[in-house]
């Protein structure tokens, strides 16, 4: 189809895709431009968004002070872990539920989107007792678990959107030529389904590097903690370190950035692909 907007329609959908950059994209900037400028430039009655003079002294503080890169270490653990077995349990459900036979597929489907329509704050008092009880506390165990049960239903639908578009006659040549089921998902299906594996993975992982909730509720020594609580024991009782907490806030959310630039394109197919089917 050929392009026949006018000039005015192409400026102002310009004008309307720069002003969602900003929005969403200044506060970061001006977190940035904090964790390089002096704390008594932070608390001056006319804050500039170039430093002035520049200082690396909040990230020295990050992570010589306050060990910012032990907090790292414990939320890319967590994170990691979570995200394969969520795409690894996710996987297996949405397979089951989308190429075998199985009744009451949707009915089961919506039992696993309930799943994640209970607020936080109503399960972390249940989850506390039960880690409490299995001597979880203070484990990446008990982290690990918890997020896997918030991230699969996310997962398991999206994933199950994406495979419900791949043709049906992809699996009936497959058993032809003498596949298993379980061949059919790991050398078939998973192979042609990269942009929704990296979607819900990037998705998985993005949701347990910032979750605060059980990671303050489950954890209380630095050894366990994760980013979120590591950050939010910057602040003491009589000053909050604004430039510090900048730095670090900095530090943790780059690498996301990063990866949804690197991957965005995957993520576009896997997030649409699954809308149509085929």
């Amino acid at each position: 189809m050929n392009d026949t907007r006018s000039p005015l329609q192409t400026v102002i959908i310009y004008l309307g895709a720069l002003l969602i950059l900003v929005w969403s994209g200044g506060p970061f900037i001006w977190q940035f431009s904090t964790s390089f400028q002096l704390d008594k430039a932070l608390t001056s009655g006319s804050p500039s968004l170039i430093p002035h003079p520049f200082t690396l002294e909040h990230y020295y503080n990050a992570f010589i002070e306050k060990q910012l890169h032990r907090y790292v270490w414990n939320s890319l653990v967590v994170s990691l872990a979570t995200t394969f077995l969520c795409l690894f349990v996710g996987s297996l459900a949405a397979f089951a539920l989308s190429r075998l036979n199985i009744k009451g597929r949707f009915g089961i489907l919506m039992v696993i989107l309930s799943v994640s329509m209970f607020p936080q704050i109503a399960l972390v008092g249940p989850l506390y007792l039960v880690a409490t009880n299995l001597g979880l506390l203070d484990t990446y165990t008990a982290l690990i678990i918890t997020y896997l049960a918030l991230g699969l239903p996310l997962v398991t639908w999206v994933l199950f959107g994406y495979f419900e578009t791949l043709p049906r006659e992809i699996d009936e040549a497959a058993r032809m030529d003498g596949v298993s089921v379980p061949g059919l998902l790991w050398r078939i299906i998973l192979p042609m389904s990269l942009p929704s594996l990296v979607t819900t993975g990037l998705l998985a992982f993005i949701t347990a590097w910032n979750e605060f909730l059980f990671a303050l509720a489950f954890t209380s020594n630095i050894d366990r903690q994760t980013i979120p609580v590591g950050i939010a024991n910057f602040t003491n009782l009589y000053y909050v370190p604004w430039g510090d907490i900048a730095a670090a806030s900095a530090v943790v959310t780059v690498p996301l950035i990063l990866l949804v630039l690197f991957f965005q394109r995957h993520i576009i197919e896997g997030l649409t692909q699954g809308g149509v089917k085929e």
